[in-house]
């Protein structure tokens, strides 16, 4: 699998930043401080206790470095890499305060987009050798969109638009307040700039002949079952891509794939992974 490049800095800090100040509050990490002498030092490693696919990384490091920047934080396994139980992820070394006291948002951030990561990784083995796309939907955690998508790319899959201003869908209820479904794409056409795809959604194949008739760059096929997708595609013989949408699961995905669609979306990469389980264990010493 190839890796995603890295997230933006202003990302990852918006994220963290946010993060660490709701769960530090006004008075920080109370139990540390009751607890350990302020230059108590410690070393620690984070590892996972599940198979799975890491993902937030960068975030986990920055967590630990807004707290003390001369924190030591060793990459052991990086964003879009295969772990096993027991795999160390990262080494972490410096004060330790400042370890306990990103602890929980660095775990929380490395074990959520870890799920996704590793449930895209699943729908993306499902289906090779066809031809076919997994690709995400923007049914993600607010606030989290970036991060859960970045995710989705280390586990092998591909971004759908990233929200509602970067790409046209046309979908039903549009083209039920557009006055119909041709009448919605050539007012899209008529105000679309020259960098902005249209997809339609359709839900029969008499939507899907009336659609292709139009300068379309996808359409999206929704709750088709295999054999109507089969369908799809021979009447669209490459003029569009077609993505299949709606009861997808990793059972039903493989027969999916297997009619010919180009892309394969699927919500439940962001809404429904589970966390990745992962654990941070140290050890300390007085300096």
């Amino acid at each position: 699998m190839t890796t995603p490049g890295p997230l933006p800095h202003q990302t990852i800090a918006q994220a963290v930043d946010a993060a660490l100040a709701e769960d530090l509050g006004l008075l920080g990490d109370i139990t540390s401080i009751a607890t350990i002498a302020p230059s108590a030092q410690a070393a620690a490693w984070i590892a996972t206790r599940q198979p799975g696919v890491i993902s937030g990384i960068s975030l986990a490091e920055y967590a630990f470095r807004a707290l003390d920047p001369e924190i030591d934080f060793r990459i052991e396994a990086d964003d879009g890499d295969s772990v096993f139980p027991g795999t160390p992820i990262a080494q972490v070394s410096g004060n330790a305060r400042a370890i306990l006291g990103a602890e929980r948002v660095a775990l929380n951030y490395l074990g959520r987009l870890s799920g996704i990561a590793t449930l895209t990784r699943d729908y993306v083995d499902a289906i090779e050798g066809t031809s076919a796309t997994i690709v995400d939907t923007r049914k993600t955690t607010p606030g989290l969109r970036a991060l859960e998508k970045f995710a989705v790319r280390c586990g092998g899959g591909q971004n759908h638009r990233f929200g509602l201003f970067d790409a046209i869908l046309i979908k039903d209820n549009h083209i039920v307040a557009a006055g119909g479904l041709s009448a919605a794409i050539e007012r899209a056409r008529t105000t679309a700039g020259h960098m902005v795809k249209i997809e339609v959604e359709v839900d029969t194949l008499q939507q899907l002949r009336e659609a292709i008739t139009h300068r379309i760059d996808a359409v999206l096929l929704d709750n088709m079952p295999p054999a109507i997708l089969r369908e799809a595609v021979a009447i669209a013989r490459g003029r569009v891509l077609l993505e299949a949408s709606g009861g997808v699961n990793l059972t039903t995905v493989r027969a999916i794939a297997e009619t010919g669609v180009d892309l394969i979306s699927v919500g439940a990469l962001t809404h429904s992974a589970p966390v990745l389980d992962l654990g941070l264990d140290m050890g300390y010493s007085d300096a």
